[in-house]
Order: structure tokens, then sequence, then C-alpha cells
């Protein structure tokens, strides 16, 4: 019998949507001066703050912003939530080189966050 603890879930980062690429910089900067967490990983789309939070560079999935779960085997974990009934956004899938599956949105959002998987 499958339960959560086969898949291995964890919160890998949290991401925060911003309005536009100044704003998600001001913030990481901000991030960076309270907490010391350096600005990382400055990408098209977001910047990273230390490793585990996404700053959004012009909005993102979720009202609020989103939430990365990673799981040890992403095919399985998708299998076993559909099992308990969690839709996922097909339009949502990102894979690597060889066609696996790297990232998927769950379908709605909880509490203003989108939800997304990981493969770890």
């Amino acid at each position: 019998m499958s339960t959560s603890a086969n898949f291995g879930f964890a919160v890998r980062h949290l991401g925060i949507n911003c309005s536009n690429s100044s704003e998600a910089q001001r913030a990481c900067e901000l991030l960076a001066s309270i907490f010391g967490f350096p600005c990382l990983d400055d990408k098209a789309d977001s910047v990273f703050s230390g490793p585990a939070i996404e700053i959004m560079k012009g909005g993102g999935r979720g009202r609020l912003g989103h939430i990365a779960i990673s799981t040890t085997d992403i095919d399985a974990a998708i299998a076993y939530l559909q099992g308990k009934g969690v839709a996922f956004d097909p339009s949502s899938i990102k894979r690597d080189e060889n066609g696996r599956i790297t990232v998927i949105y769950l379908r709605d959002e909880i509490a203003g966050m989108a939800i997304h998987l990981l493969r770890e």
C-alpha cells in the first residue's frame, strides 16, 4: 500500500509573485539585507533569495504565489495523488531532455497558492 512517505514529499521552495523584474530584485535585496539570504539564480522569470525563496519577476501561478513540493518519484506521486482525487494541470508539465516530467502543477490552488511537484 502506498503512503505519502513512499514519495519523499518535501517543501523545496516558496514562490512569491512580484509585478516586474525591478520589484523582484528589490524584494531579493531586502531579504538579503535583513536575513543575509544571497540573491541567487537570476533567471528570466525569477530570482532566488537563498535556496528556498523564489521571487517571480512578473507574476506567476497562484493568486499569492506557489509552493514547490519535491518528490523522489514524480510519476508514481502523480498517480498516487490522482488516486486521492487530486487533479493536475497538464499544460503546466515541464520535461527534461529525456522527456521525463520535472514539474507539474496541481489544477487547484490551496489558500491562494499554486502547488507544483518537482522531480528531486
